[in-house]
């Protein structure tokens, strides 16, 4: 389990002194994993707790308030990632307007090294901090060797296929519906997490009755029909079928995720699942009629079931 500690101010002696990875980190991909384990092994070699520092809300939220959804994963899924990582605790920072206005030097000192008291910071070659992003790698290591800490930074790593590790890149194989792309960069697959909302109940006029969830601040996926595996409360996994979009048939006003688990039949609302989007089957549709629809829906998951083995 990890330790998440939701403030760099007034932390205690023993929440202090870790090997940090620092950076937005959104989506935990095997990017991001290398400069994770390069803190793992500073703190290993230096005797001291694995973290890793990132922010929420996402900075680009702060600075881009009309931009559309593009979130890959909530903070709650983000701490369950770096857990397999040996992560032992996570500094989710609080990106508000005192933090935005700091200069590099004061994030630098204020932040890392007062607030957290880190002895060691990993990054990536591309990481940038403090107003304006004026902050590089070469600063934060010359800061590190005034403020205490020592810095090392990862190069850029791609896969041996060529494919590029990175948040973009995931974002662009789930908007052409490349599931197996994502989950190449990922390490596994996509996973949206929500709870389960009521909606319009059609889908059980027809007996199929699915968990629906909102999309709020996740970026949006090909919209379409897509087979999964659904992460229950206590642990269960259950295959299924869900439908990703606004169903142009009933043209409803916000995105949902509409799930159908098969073989299941119990009441899972106001429970929070995970949904994983195995694979893309197919695009939105309209149908002439629900009789058209239910016919398509069980070739869905004739298609789901095959591919879910």
């Amino acid at each position: 389990m990890v330790e998440v500690i939701r403030d760099w101010r007034g932390l205690t002696a023993a929440q202090k002194g870790a090997a940090v990875a620092v950076g937005a980190f959104d989506g935990v991909h095997r990017g991001h994993q290398a400069v994770i384990a390069s803190a793992r092994e500073a703190a290993d070699r230096l005797g001291v707790p694995r973290a890793v520092v990132s922010f929420d809300p996402h900075p680009r939220r702060l600075f881009q308030p009309e931009a559309a959804p593009f979130r890959l994963m909530t903070p709650d899924q983000m701490a369950r990632a770096l857990a397999p990582l040996g992560v032992d605790r996570l500094y989710l920072l609080p990106f508000d307007a005192e933090m935005a206005g700091m200069s590099d030097e004061e994030f630098a000192r204020r932040v890392l090294s007062e607030g957290l008291g880190i002895v060691h910071a990993a990054i990536g070659f591309d990481f940038t901090f403090g107003k304006g992003r004026s902050g590089s790698p070469a600063l934060l290591r010359t800061y590190g060797e005034t403020l205490g800490f020592t810095v090392s930074v990862t190069d850029r790593i791609d896969d041996a296929s060529g494919l590029k590790l990175s948040s973009s890149a995931v974002r662009e194989a789930l908007k052409a519906g490349d599931m197996d792309r994502a989950a190449a960069i990922l390490g596994r697959p996509f996973a949206i997490q929500g709870e389960v909302i009521h909606g319009d109940k059609r889908g059980r006029t027809i007996g199929v009755p699915t968990a629906n969830m909102a999309m709020g601040d996740y970026m949006r996926p090909a919209y379409g029909v897509y087979a999964t595996r659904t992460r229950l409360p206590d642990g269960r996994i259950i295959n299924g079928v869900a439908n990703l979009g606004v169903r142009p048939m009933f043209e409803i006003e916000q995105p949902l995720l509409e799930v159908w688990l098969l073989d299941f039949n119990e009441s899972l609302y106001g429970q929070v699942l995970e949904t994983e989007l195995v694979a893309f089957l197919r695009g939105e549709m309209k149908f002439e009629g629900l009789e058209a629809l239910k016919v398509q829906i069980d070739a869905d998951a004739a298609a789901a079931r095959a591919v879910l083995g």
